[in-house]
């Protein structure tokens, strides 16, 4: 699945096809993935999915976003292990706030992991500001770990 920026040939809405390529960049990059299942509802219910794929249209990155009463929420983002690094992830959240936009959210929210540096650094480079912490809102092989709510205002 390796890919260059200038391979891609962009970003697209997630299809009910692409969840099983979805899924398996979950399970490669968590240790507690989401399932079929949830991916799935969450099309189903209307939820907005975004994936990048490349010239061969293989998904290399995708994004879940959830928008309601003026506030979007990034519920997942995440890039196959072989294609991080090139910019895949900034694309991917290029399109989740340009869809935010669309559907008139005031504010885009979303937790990471203290732990997650490459993502930590992303969403500070796209204007992203801490505002609070979820004590213990990730499952982690030492118990818990707590999350950083960012916040990005989009008026």
């Amino acid at each position: 699945m390796s890919v260059e920026p200038r391979q891609l040939i962009g970003v697209r809405g997630m299809r009910s096809r692409d969840v099983p390529a979805v899924l398996e960049i979950e399970q490669l990059s968590y240790g507690y993935p989401w399932s079929e299942r949830i991916f799935r509802d969450c099309l189903r219910v209307g939820y907005h999915g975004w994936v990048a794929t490349d010239l061969d249209e293989t998904v290399v990155g995708y994004g879940m976003l959830s928008v309601a009463v003026g506030e979007a929420h990034v519920l997942n983002l995440c890039v196959a292990p072989d294609a991080r690094g090139r910019g895949v992830a900034g694309l991917i959240l290029e399109a989740l706030i340009n869809q935010a936009k669309a559907e008139r959210a005031e504010r885009v929210l979303l937790e990471v992991r203290p732990s997650n540096k490459a993502a930590r650094r992303l969403y500070k480079q796209r204007g992203f500001q801490r505002i609070a912490s979820r004590p213990g809102y990730y499952p982690s092989p030492d118990g818990r770990e707590d999350a950083l709510l960012l916040a990005l205002d989009l008026i």
